[in-house]
């Protein structure tokens, strides 16, 4: 059974007391929140303690395994599976290999690129109980919000409501799944 979620919702005026209500929620001790803004802020992702993202490696994972591909299918099918000698070239031609490595890199960097991405940012993600305020509707308009969620050690409701209006935040909402 899933366990149920609930977290505290604050607004913030401006991307500059956002980032700086990030920070000192990160020095109160907080881990399980996120700060949500309608464009990057530069210097939120160390204030919200994100790690660096592995999205290059998933990339460059999918290059190899691209070329890899191209270079032994087309090994296999000129010296083995159709073995034609044309005008006299050899069967192994490596720089006639070139081109479709480079575009089967392309495909498979591009292909695990965005499915890299959808798993990272765990879409298609259908219901979280933020959806439930109409409030936070303007974080992708005009709105700073900063969510602290019930799986955080320290969470207790009205202390985290009281210690997010002490550092800036209006409209402060309780929502529960």
């Amino acid at each position: 059974m899933k366990k149920m979620m609930s977290l505290v919702l604050a607004e913030f005026h401006s991307p500059s007391d956002l980032l700086s209500a990030s920070n000192k929620v990160k020095e109160k001790g907080y881990t399980a929140f996120d700060a949500y803004a309608p464009f990057p802020i530069h210097g939120i992702e160390d204030a919200v303690g994100m790690k660096p993202t592995p999205l290059g490696w998933i990339v460059l994972l999918g290059g190899t395994l691209g070329l890899t591909f191209a270079f032994s299918l087309q090994t296999w099918v000129s010296t083995r599976a159709y073995r034609l000698v044309i005008s006299g070239k050899p069967l192994f031609s490596f720089p006639a290999f070139i081109p479709v490595m480079f575009e089967l890199m392309v495909l498979f960097s591009a292909f695990f690129t965005v499915f890299g991405m959808f798993h990272l940012n765990r879409l298609p993600q259908h219901y979280h109980p933020l959806f439930k305020s109409k409030n936070f509707k303007k974080a992708s308009s005009h709105g700073f919000f900063i969510a602290v969620e019930s799986a955080d050690p320290l969470f207790d409701k009205h202390q985290v409501s009281t210690f997010l209006e002490s550092i800036g935040g209006s409209n402060i909402e309780y929502i529960e799944d």
